[in-house]
């Protein structure tokens, strides 16, 4: 597939606005005629100067004095006028670019990116669509441009002399296409090597900041510092390259433009010899080169930006590629469960790139019950979990919704349906409403509040000193653990799912703060039907089941109380 090709691609899969490309062709426009400005400033004044050393009567000169002052204000205008248009179609766009990866990124967790760890898949996807944003910016928009601009200049030199316009032709040739080629071969790798030890790096940092003090207590944090400093060596020795390379082909345009501009005077002062060029124009073809030197001037760093942004291109199209991934689901249902009771039969499952965890799981969870799956770590509860979030498509059987197939349903209608609390789940460095309204924008303050009742937190909430809008700090600091999970509660039941599936909610937690939490959650059924996924043994007297998980199957359970009686106590 051609660069062009991935560029057509990727405007496919966004599908941007008639507003957005008017916008695009209107920022090539006033760049257009902002470049024509300063050429014809240049040009005019170079007339302007040698008519004006033959003495005429001054109002010879009016026209070109007022074609100075005229293109002199137009070019700024149009300069300016061109960076906004540009900037606001490339940050609309951007804004497009964000939502629909974003989206995409949210259909295939988490399987369908193995191997790509949190940080490092952070770090691609923001530099992905920076350079995309610059590939309009830097790259198109002033590319067109010079294209545009520079076969203009020469059919107007070789109006004036057809040699001068063939030389100044050459000229713009080698900076238009010879410069690009030798920079691209020389460093057409180098995006290919910095992006992966850029992620890896910021994989890295992400992943040894929040345990800065245990790796001290290990001695390990030299270890850490040291793979950090490799990878930011590697990194900017890459990017030293690129720079070198680009500042090489700005050289070599310099070069070219000036050799440019010896060739074209010698040429046009034999053209004046022979009769065949008024002397006045000399001056005229002579700068021509000159005139065109800022937009060839760019032509260089365009190409490294080119580079890198289609190299992004690809890695965002890889995300937008295979709506049949694992993962993926029909944006319509064909069919609507008529309840939340989830029934799961011969499940085989497991996560990309390894063997099933799940082997032949059967499992019933009707409505209002409150389960609990115990199992030791790696025994696939999380696995199990993960599928009736519908997060994880089954390799064999099914799971079922109210009798209805998770394949005949949309992502959509099964998460809000069936929700989860996760033990590390993020809170944002925001107040308490906003971090509640993460699921609902529209949920006003008493639904807010009911849902903190339910989740036992209203009390602690209400007696803080500006209430909902009391900032939690960065991922809840400014709250104890406890409390923490107890905001997370309140934010799934904003959502007000049927289903909850808390997988080990009170991990990190004292034996106190756990036993209440577990009890609070408990009670949420039948209101809820709660499945607790734990491997503690907080709250097992209090629900309707206990399922254990060993070996990828369930060996059965046993039977603590009828939903009734829970539901009656």
């Amino acid at each position: 597939m051609t660069a062009a090709g991935d560029v057509l691609r990727l405007l496919r899969w966004l599908q941007p606005g008639r507003g957005v490309l008017l916008r695009l062709l209107g920022a090539g426009l006033l760049g257009a005629l902002a470049a024509a400005s300063g050429i014809g400033l240049l040009l005019t004044s170079a007339w302007l100067i040698a008519r004006a050393a033959e003495q005429p009567p001054v109002l010879y000169l009016m026209v070109a004095i007022v074609a100075v002052r005229g293109f002199g204000v137009g070019r700024g205008v149009f300069r300016y006028a061109e960076r906004l248009v540009a900037h606001d179609a490339a940050l609309r766009l951007g804004i497009d670019l964000r939502v629909a990866t974003y989206r995409r990124l949210a259909a295939r967790t988490p399987q369908g990116l193995p191997g790509a760890r949190r940080g490092e898949l952070m770090s691609r996807v923001i530099h992905d669509i920076d350079a995309v944003q610059d590939l309009l910016l830097r790259v198109v928009l002033p590319g067109a441009v010079t294209v545009v601009t520079s076969v203009a200049a020469v059919a107007a030199v070789a109006m004036v002399d057809a040699v001068a316009g063939l030389v100044l032709a050459f000229a713009v040739t080698a900076c238009l296409i010879g410069v690009p080629v030798v920079t691209y071969a020389a460093d057409r790798h180098a995006e290919r090597v910095v992006a992966p030890a850029r992620g890896a790096m910021t994989a890295s940092v992400l992943a040894a900041v929040p345990a800065a003090d245990e790796l001290r207590v290990l001695g390990a944090d030299a270890d850490v510092r040291a793979r950090v400093g490799a990878l930011s060596r590697r990194v900017s020795a890459t990017e030293r390259r690129t720079a070198w390379v680009t500042g090489l082909g700005q050289a070599a345009t310099a070069v070219v433009v000036g050799a440019a501009v010896i060739a074209v005077a010698a040429v046009g002062a034999g053209a004046v010899h022979d009769g065949r060029l008024p002397p006045v124009l000399l001056a005229v073809v002579v700068l021509a080169p000159l005139a065109l030197a800022d937009a060839l001037s760019a032509v260089p760093d365009a190409v490294a930006r080119a580079e890198r942004a289609l190299v992004s291109v690809r890695r965002l199209l890889d995300l937008a590629a295979g709506d049949d991934l694992a993962g993926s689901r029909p944006r319509v249902a064909t069919r609507t469960p008529a309840d939340s009771a989830l029934e799961v039969r011969g499940l085989v499952a497991g996560w990309p790139g390894s063997d099933p965890v799940l082997r032949g799981v059967d499992l019933d969870l009707p409505a209002g019950a409150a389960v609990a799956l115990v199992g030791a770590s790696g025994s696939g509860k999380s696995t199990l979990a993960a599928a009736l979030l519908g997060l994880l498509t089954p390799r064999a059987g099914v799971v079922l919704m109210g009798g209805v197939d998770y394949a005949s349903l949309s992502d959509g209608q099964i998460r809000s349906r069936v929700g989860w609390l996760a033990q590390d789940a993020h809170v944002f460095d925001t107040s308490v409403r906003e971090n509640l309204r993460l699921a609902d924008p529209d949920a006003d303050d008493a639904r807010l509040e009911e849902a903190l009742e339910l989740a036992g937190l209203a009390v602690f909430v209400s007696a803080l000193p500006d209430g909902l809008d009391t900032p939690v700090g960065e991922n809840g600091r400014a709250l104890s653990g406890g409390e923490r999970q107890r905001l997370v509660l309140a934010r799934l039941l904003v959502a007000d799912p049927d289903v909850l599936i808390l997988d080990e909610p009170t991990e990190h937690l004292d034996e106190l703060t756990a036993r209440e939490l577990t009890r609070d959650l408990l009670g949420l059924a039948p209101r809820h039907t709660v499945l607790l996924v734990t491997h503690a043994a907080h709250g097992l007297g209090h629900v309707d089941q206990v399922l254990r998980l060993e070996d990828g199957r369930l060996r059965g359970g046993r039977q603590v109380v009828s939903v009734a009686r829970f539901a009656a106590r």
